[in-house]
C-alpha cells in the first residue's frame, strides 16, 4: 500500500504552514510551497538536462533542470533531492551541494500554476542514468558554458525556474561555495 505524497506549504516567511496532496495542490491558484531543484553534472562539468515527460499535468514535455521535486514533512532537503533523483533518473549523486537557498519564483503553464520557495542544488553524477519513463521523456548531458550562454541569451527554450535560476547561479556551479544552510528557508532546516 502506498502513502499518498505530501508537500509542505509555506506562508511567506518561509514557515511551515501545513501539507497538502502533492496531486492536487497544483492548479491555477497554488498555495506557497516547499520544493527544490538539482543540476548534475559529469566529470567534464556537463549538466544533465531533462524533458518532462508528456503526460505530466505540470510543465508537460519541458526542458529544465536535472531535478525537481518536493521533500516530504520532516524529510531532510539533501535526503529529498537523492530520493527523487534515483526515482526520477536511477542516478547517484555525490558532492550534494546548497547553492541557492533563497530561491523563490511562479510559473503558469496551461492554467496550472508553480508557487515554490525552491532552494537549488548541484551534484555530481555518480552512476549511469536510468530515466523513469513515467517522469522523464528525454535526457542530454550538455556542455554547461554553451547552456548558460544560450539560456541567458533567449536562445534555448527551458522552464521558466530554469531559465531564472541559471540567471543566478555562478559562471562554473560545481566550483562554487556551498551556501550556508541557515540562509534555507525555516521549513527547510
Amino acid at each position: 500500500m502506498s502513502r499518498t505524497e505530501q508537500v509542505v506549504l509555506l506562508d511567506e516567511s518561509g514557515t511551515a504552514a501545513g501539507t497538502a496532496d502533492k496531486a492536487g495542490v497544483h492548479h491555477a491558484d497554488t498555495p506557497l510551497h516547499l520544493a527544490f531543484s538539482c543540476y548534475v553534472f559529469d566529470a567534464d562539468h556537463r549538466l544533465l538536462l531533462t524533458r518532462r515527460a508528456l503526460h505530466k499535468r505540470t510543465f508537460p514535455g519541458v526542458w529544465t533542470n536535472t531535478c525537481c521535486g518536493h521533500p516530504a514533512p520532516g524529510e531532510p532537503m539533501p535526503d529529498a533531492v537523492g530520493r527523487r533523483v534515483r526515482q526520477e533518473l536511477g542516478l547517484e549523486l555525490s558532492g550534494l551541494r546548497l547553492l541557492l537557498p533563497r530561491f523563490r519564483y511562479r510559473a503558469e503553464m496551461g492554467g496550472v500554476v508553480e508557487n515554490e520557495m525552491c532552494p537549488v542544488f548541484t551534484a555530481l553524477a555518480a552512476s549511469d542514468v536510468h530515466p523513469d519513463p513515467e517522469e522523464v521523456d528525454d535526457v542530454a548531458w550538455v556542455s554547461w558554458a554553451s547552456f548558460r550562454s544560450e539560456v541567458l541569451a533567449g536562445d534555448r527554450e527551458v522552464s521558466q525556474w530554469c531559465v531564472e535560476q541559471v540567471r543566478e547561479l555562478p559562471e562554473e556551479p560545481w566550483a562554487a561555495p556551498a551556501a550556508d544552510v541557515s540562509e534555507l528557508p525555516a521549513a527547510a532546516r
